[in-house]
């Protein structure tokens, strides 16, 4: 479609499995009602262990034991290194995404990655393994600033080179998207890959599986 010059993908629950799947069978495997872990990470808000995180002031070591403290407050006892290595069995690649990624930059639009995570003191500092893929890719702990602040997405369009109603962005998360869209990007939730990606090819103008 015509003014569509930038794609950009959230990766894990996008590109890659979602986290949030990992999270749910966490609270299946350890008693928990569906959704609570979530529920306490809401409730802690932008000064809770889990938005530091992923802004980058806290490592995952450094996290665990805040973010438990967080849990607790709400009524949740949960295991934050145990929780986090579910997340992180969780992030196979989706071949889906990433063959569309490589056909939308064949045919010559942008394409970034825009993604909450965070650091290890066990793991590099560098970029994320995935950037390869990408004409550019934002990091929450790299810059300081985590979906949903609009700041980061629209780091994201200038690192593109775009106006942020050029690009589309896709995420798993209604609340990432709907400060997309009051920017004036075109968003799609993915919930199925397939479906999402059918979406884009018919946003774009051309089939993406």
């Amino acid at each position: 479609m015509a003014g569509i010059r930038a794609v950009v993908f959230d990766i894990g629950g996008v590109i890659q499995d979602s986290p949030l799947h990992a999270i749910a069978r966490y609270e299946a495997d350890h008693g928990l009602p569906a959704g609570a872990i979530n529920g306490a990470v809401v409730a802690a808000g932008e000064a809770g262990a889990w938005s530091r995180l992923e802004r980058g002031e806290l490592t995952v070591e450094a996290w665990c034991a805040p973010f438990e403290r967080d849990c607790r407050a709400h009524g949740v006892t949960v295991d934050g290194a145990r929780l986090m290595r579910y997340i992180g069995e969780a992030g196979r690649e989706r071949p889906s995404m990433l063959r569309a990624v490589a056909r939308l930059r064949e045919h010559g639009l942008r394409v970034g990655a825009l993604t909450n995570n965070w650091a290890s003191d066990a793991a590099p500092a560098g970029p994320h393994p995935i950037a390869r893929h990408f004409d550019a890719l934002v990091e929450s702990r790299a810059v300081g600033m985590r979906k949903p602040d609009p700041r980061i997405y629209q780091l994201m369009c200038r690192r593109l080179g775009v106006e942020p109603a050029e690009a589309a962005f896709l995420d798993d998360i209604g609340t990432n998207l709907k400060t997309a869209r009051a920017l004036g990007m075109r968003t799609i939730k993915v919930n199925d890959p397939g479906q999402a990606l059918r979406e884009l090819g018919a946003l774009v103008g051309f089939e993406l599986l």
